[in-house]
């Protein structure tokens, strides 16, 4: 509830006179980058994906790399950079760029204008969150987004209230997009002394894999930023430990990410089933692309989940 005369917790949507205003309309951010960096690694592998997004978040995370836009409300260190934007202009710069999708951060109700579009143009798309959704948006956005990442950040409530949320909202989100048929994958940015121990990642694993084993999930490092420069950045051994202890709980698609090259060929995709390579990455680029037509294992046949 926002009263009257005041914005909401992301600082961007506010009460004026009982009728609730939502940002429409501008972008604070445009970018054409490989679909690999959203990260999605189950869709459209080696495309590009036009990246679009706004000012403002519902967080305050000490360590975000974003965070010239997300805290641009709420930290005068911050810019204000942003110009008007129509969703015809968006859909015509992706198909400019030669990008397979449209991806949005932050605001449900301009992506939704925007995705209409894109769709209209025969472009994929797909929301990149932290997963503080609400069941009425994820309804409301179900028919226009194909693809949707959620930063699972901490297995502990006490954590996530240092960030400025709740873990509950967030895991019933993840059970609801998954449920919902959204393609659905997990990153998990793993922070020494923060979220790195193996009882909060096996917690974290275990819950995805109870939901589905099919579910990818990316532990990805963190590096010293914004508010964090205290912990040291995450080592390729921690990001290696953690794809063990996915592995173990029973997931298929466990990747380490942010360090390529460095964590012993774990950013490729193999087949659950014969172990065969599929997709071999180095950081954001796709090396090689095995994955036969309808989504298969060449070698074997399994069926590969995923948007091919």
């Amino acid at each position: 509830p926002i009263p009257a005369g005041f914005a909401g917790v992301c600082k961007v949507r506010f009460n004026r006179g009982g009728k609730l205003y939502a940002p429409y309309g501008y972008v604070n951010a445009v970018h054409c980058d490989p679909i690999e960096k959203k990260p999605f690694y189950h869709a459209l592998p080696g495309t590009g994906a036009l990246s679009f997004g706004m000012l403002g978040c519902d967080l305050h995370c000490g360590y975000c790399q974003n965070w010239v836009s997300s805290q641009a409300l709420r930290d005068m260190r911050s810019t204000l950079d942003f110009q008007a934007a129509t969703p015809r202009e968006l859909v015509n710069l992706a198909l400019r760029y030669g990008a397979a999708s449209l991806v949005s951060t932050y605001t449900a109700e301009w992506a939704v204008a925007v995705f209409r579009e894109a769709k209209a143009a025969g472009l994929a798309t797909g929301f990149v969150s932290n997963g503080n959704a609400t069941p009425e948006v994820l309804e409301y956005i179900r028919p226009w987004v194909d693809l949707y990442k959620v930063d699972l950040k901490s297995f502990d409530d006490r954590r996530y209230h240092e960030l400025g949320g709740r873990l509950g909202p967030i895991l019933e989100s993840i059970g609801r997009i998954h449920k919902l048929g959204f393609w659905l994958e997990v990153v998990t940015l793993v922070v020494p002394g923060f979220n790195d121990s193996d009882a909060e990642l096996k917690a974290i694993a275990g819950f995805l894999a109870a939901i589905s084993p099919d579910i990818p999930w990316h532990v990805t490092a963190f590096h010293r930023d914004y508010k964090m420069p205290g912990p040291d950045n995450t080592p390729p051994e921690t990001l290696i430990r953690a794809v063990g202890i996915g592995r173990a709980a029973g997931l298929h698609y466990v990747y380490a990410g942010n360090l390529p090259g460095e964590t012993a060929g774990l950013e490729n995709t193999r087949c659950p089933e014969c172990a065969g390579m599929l997709i071999e990455r180095r950081g954001f680029r796709v090396m090689k692309n095995r994955i036969s037509a309808g989504g298969k294992c060449p070698d074997c046949g399994t069926a590969i989940p995923g948007r091919w």
